[in-house]
């Protein structure tokens, strides 16, 4: 039934083109049981956006054909006091059942027009610490829409034609950091035999150095001791919003002394543009993919649970 089709998609980052060649070569069927190649949303917006735009909104004026929405503020660990906890593998299961995403589809996961490379990487990453296969990012929707390539608009119910079966999942644990082996590593940092662990922290850098106010009202702004401050704007182009070519990455972090002969944690606000910083990481080839891990809690968690008077919250003075 053309299941041995090739999709010949080899990279996690993909232009627009290639995204392009791929639908074009693989036009989904109704009665083909072969694998498909599936644009899926990530739009995301902050609580607060001055416009009040929303993922869900933007998704339905302007979508790459045959793409799904990725609802961030709906699939997560609803039962966290913290904004984007992993979910369950039962909820991260259902939600792909509900966009209609088979565990043998490609899954090319782009971002808003508005903002660039922004949410997409943490759901792409969520794929893939959920052990989907194929999983990639587009670099970007911006370019797509900007190079000619179609866009259509609608309803997010008319997308879906029916459900998928999508088995139940298991974590990869060992690529997410939680709260009780962030502290142990902060703890241990500058002490002498500590295995020396780089945390980078993609928030600006004024939150980073405690000079600027954090967005929710109440947290303290500074950072985790020992850690790197790695600008989020700065992996990307600031014209396109795209992610930096490798070359110019890997200069970027190696001019903030980033070794990549040594484990890294990605850390932010609430552990979304983390994920463009591991994205970046990869992109740049720089350190061992298996030596790269997310602080899913980031500053949002590590804020509310520690304290400057503790030593675990540094300013920059």
């Amino acid at each position: 039934m053309g299941g041995t089709r090739q999709l010949n998609l080899q990279s996690f980052i993909l232009t627009p083109n290639e995204l392009s060649t791929a639908l074009t070569k693989n036009v989904p069927t109704k009665i083909s049981t072969a694998p498909r190649v599936i644009p899926l949303c990530a739009a995301w917006f902050l609580p607060n956006d001055p416009q009040g735009r929303t993922g869900q909104r933007v998704f339905e004026e302007k979508r790459i054909p045959t793409a799904r929405f990725f609802d961030l503020d709906a699939v997560k660990a609803h039962d966290s006091p913290y904004p984007h906890m992993l979910p369950s593998a039962e909820t991260f299961a259902k939600a792909m059942q509900d966009i209609g995403i088979r565990k043998d589809d490609e899954v090319v996961v782009y971002d808003t027009q508005e903002l660039g490379i922004f949410s997409a990487p943490r759901v792409a990453w969520t794929l893939q610490v959920f052990g989907h296969p194929g999983v990639h990012l587009l670099n970007n929707f911006r370019l797509w829409v900007e190079q000619g390539y179609p866009t259509e608009s609608g309803k997010f119910e008319a997308v879906v034609e029916e459900p998928s079966h999508y088995p139940t999942p298991t974590l990869d644990a060992a690529r997410v950091v939680a709260f009780s082996e962030m502290k142990e590593i902060a703890g241990d940092h500058g002490k002498e035999g500590s295995e020396g662990v780089q945390v980078l922290d993609a928030r600006s850098k004024g939150r980073w150095a405690g000079t600027d106010p954090e967005p929710r009202p109440g947290l303290p702004s500074g950072h985790i001791p020992g850690s790197i401050s790695v600008p989020v704007s700065e992996l990307l182009d600031p014209d396109t919003g795209a992610l930096l070519p490798g070359e110019e990455l890997r200069r970027l972090f190696e001019s903030k002394g980033v070794d990549s002969e040594r484990p890294i944690i990605s850390s932010c606000g609430t552990g979304v543009t983390a994920a463009v910083v591991d994205a970046a990481l990869g992109e740049a080839g720089f350190g061992q993919p298996e030596a790269r891990r997310l602080y899913d809690g980031s500053w949002t968690e590590w804020a509310q649970r520690v304290s400057e008077a503790d030593g675990l919250i540094r300013k920059k003075v």
